[in-house]
């Protein structure tokens, strides 16, 4: 049986792409040089067909998985679900996480030098967009001599880049695994992502930008941003179990403007906390390009803009209780992958933990994703590092998610992977119009090999997460 430990000690790398060229970018402004951060998990197999790449939300980074040396305490931001034995099995791949760019842990962003001044870009710093964020990815994928991606996997604003790959780069990628995310912002996440930009520019110390190097940083107007974004990471069922209208270290009203409520408490020390890892301008920059993404466009329509990634397969999957990117973002998406014809599995998961949970339902998400990673091994013959037989081992056998092969399932407390019975009361299952005459298992969440119609199910979460939900003063999030 394969090792479920942590990867232990990893190094982050850099790769520098035109220094003597300048990147252009898709807002006609040119970048040069461009400096990537990224990190890498396992070995190649020998025809190098075993990469996958995962792409982390807004305030991520290459980190991933394990832990930097002298920072022990400190593991990757998906550290649960990457390492051996793990939904990413670095046993069987080799896996890659960059920091995009216009971001500030070691790629090029506003905090990076300008080699024209000498001195950090800040506001002179080219607005990026999704799009320009992957092409850069594409150079690294070029960079390590890849040709095409077993996978690329996000959540969020991670899903955005995995969904401009597969509409974009489809030659490069056998699959597209976006989490929790969207096709375009709503009027509503563009609200919300202006709300946080205008608390930093009220903040005197940002000063326009040019903060760098100054005893004083717009940290009281990134921590307010921090707030209000880490509210839509959540749930209001979440909010009502961890904190309800409990207080925080008092028992009664103090009648006085002070932080009084656990709600309160855990907003603020997670604010505050986040001023001491990331950079005001890269946030302005980040949610600028997330509102700018639409896929939509200049197509004139999402099945559109998927018409030549229809030979890629899909795992899209949402989370009912996710109301930043609630599902009927995925399922606007999953239409337009239906109608372009592509062979797409979609799945809504039950859950408590709001946007975070992508994050947060680790045991559920292993199994859903190594499953369907599973499925691509199989179908594309897939060896491992030292070219030897794919073990189909970990975390006992998995039920298939999408194509034609059942397997057996050790449901422990689990009942993911699979789609329940319609007449499980309190679980419903739905497909879409075009699927009515698709040979179809409603203990499977997609319809069988060859039929191109999506499925769509709610599958009920473990309880058991509850051991992991935040406290008032730590946070899961990192999106």
């Amino acid at each position: 049986m394969t090792s479920t430990h942590s990867l232990g000690i990893v190094e982050t790398q850099y790769v520098t792409f035109a220094a003597g060229e300048p990147f252009a970018l898709e807002s006609g402004a040119a970048l040069g040089p461009v400096t990537l951060a990224y990190e890498t998990y396992g070995e190649l197999n020998a025809d190098r067909s075993n990469a996958i790449l995962i792409l982390h939300a807004l305030s991520g980074g290459a980190h991933a998985a394990g832990y930097h040396a002298g920072n022990e305490g400190l593991e990757g931001w998906w550290n649960d679900c990457i390492g051996p034995g793990k939904a990413f099995d670095t046993d069987r791949f080799f896996v890659i996480c960059s920091n995009v760019i216009g971001s500030c842990y070691g790629s090029t962003g506003p905090a990076s030098i300008d080699p024209a001044t000498g001195k950090p870009y800040g506001l002179s710093f080219p607005v990026v967009t999704i799009g320009d964020m992957v092409r850069v990815q594409e150079r690294l994928i070029e960079h390590l001599g890849i040709e095409r991606l077993l996978a690329v996997v996000g959540g969020s604003m991670g899903g955005m880049q995995a969904l401009e790959w597969a509409a974009h780069h489809p030659e490069r990628l056998v699959s597209c695994i976006p989490l929790a995310t969207t096709a375009r912002h709503s009027p509503m996440l563009i609200a919300f992502s202006e709300v946080g930009r205008q608390a930093i520019y009220a903040d005197p110390a940002w000063n326009g930008g040019d903060y760098y190097g100054q005893a004083q940083k717009p940290d009281a107007g990134l921590a307010v941003a921090r707030m209000v974004g880490h509210i839509t990471y959540l749930s209001e069922a979440s909010m009502h179990e961890k904190f309800g209208r409990r207080l925080h270290e008092r028992e009664r009203f103090g009648f006085e403007f002070a932080t009084e409520f656990q709600i309160e408490s855990y907003l603020k020390y997670n604010g505050d906390k986040f001023t001491r890892r990331f950079d005001a301008n890269s946030y302005l920059y980040i949610t600028k390009a997330m509102d700018y993404f639409d896929l939509t466009e200049p197509h004139g329509s999402l099945a559109a803009a998927f018409a030549k990634s229809t030979a890629l397969r899909y795992l899209v999957v949402s989370f009912t209780s996710d109301w930043l990117y609630p599902s009927y973002h995925s399922k606007e998406l999953v239409r337009a992958l239906t109608a372009a014809g592509a062979d797409v599995t979609y799945l809504d998961i039950q859950s408590t933990w709001g946007h975070d949970a992508f994050l947060l339902e680790v045991d559920t998400m292993t199994r859903l994703l190594g499953s369907f990673l599973d499925r691509l091994v199989r179908e594309e013959g897939v060896r491992g590092p030292e070219g030897g037989e794919e073990r189909s081992e970990v975390r006992g056998q998995r039920s298939e998610v999408g194509g034609q092969g059942r397997q057996s399932i050790d449901h422990g407390q689990l009942p993911t992977g699979r789609c329940p019975s319609p007449a499980v009361p309190g679980v419903s299952s739905a497909s879409s119009r075009q699927s009515a005459s698709s040979s179809y298992s409603p203990r499977t969440c997609t319809p069988k090999r060859g039929a191109w119609a999506a499925r769509a199910c709610s599958v009920a979460a473990s309880s058991q997460t509850s051991s992991r939900a935040p406290t008032s003063t730590a946070s899961p999030s990192r999106a």
